[in-house]
């Protein structure tokens, strides 16, 4: 097995075991129900520079994906699966926000991000942030995130965790989307989530 995607399991495995992952409840893993274990503040940019912090998620359910726009593969993977998940969710799509949070620092600027998300497809609304590397390490800490640098010059890839994670409205996590799903799975995870299941 590939260094790379050796030390991808690891962090993913960490990821979930940090993030106080108890159960597996048909195919979604959620958090000890007493415990605010995912999410928290966070103070980025949006793709056109614009400052914002966790009270964006308030009013809408939002998907969180942390990756990167050079990501050779789980990140448009992902993107794409959540785009179809939305289309899928017909008119219940409109409340629903994908928010891309970049774990480079320093190569994702708004510019890059903006353009990365355009070519991506992504539905109107899609967030993507970005910011210093100590305000992304804040973020990814709060929703449990974790992801390493792996390699030197411009070509480096940035090992990190593949959930996304589904926040309700009220901005407190719901449940993990985990990599892989389809876009039907993840629609149906999203339907049963605005359901309460």
């Amino acid at each position: 097995m590939p260094r790379q995607r050796l030390m991808l399991i690891v962090l993913c495995v960490l990821g979930l075991l940090v993030a106080g992952v108890v159960a597996l409840n048909a195919g979604v893993f959620r958090p000890a129900p007493t415990a605010d274990v995912v999410g928290g503040p966070f103070q980025l940019v949006d793709q056109t520079g614009r400052p914002v912090d966790q009270t964006v998620l308030k009013g809408k359910w939002n998907v969180v994906f942390f990756g990167y726009t050079f990501c050779p593969d789980v990140c448009p993977t992902t993107m794409q699966a959540l785009r179809g998940a939305v289309d899928l969710l017909g008119p219940r799509g409109k409340d629903v926000r994908i928010i891309f949070i970049s774990v480079d620092a320093g190569r994702d600027t708004p510019a890059v991000m903006k353009a990365w998300l355009e070519a991506q497809g992504m539905p109107e609304g899609t967030l993507g942030l970005t910011g210093a590397p100590a305000q992304v390490a804040a973020a990814a800490k709060a929703y449990r995130a974790v992801y390493q640098i792996d390699g030197e010059g411009a070509d480096y890839q940035v090992n990190h965790s593949t959930v996304a994670y589904l926040m309700t409205p009220r901005g407190r996590f719901d449940r993990v989307l985990a990599y892989g799903q389809t876009p039907e799975q993840m629609a149906d995870q999203i339907r049963k989530a605005m359901r309460g299941d």
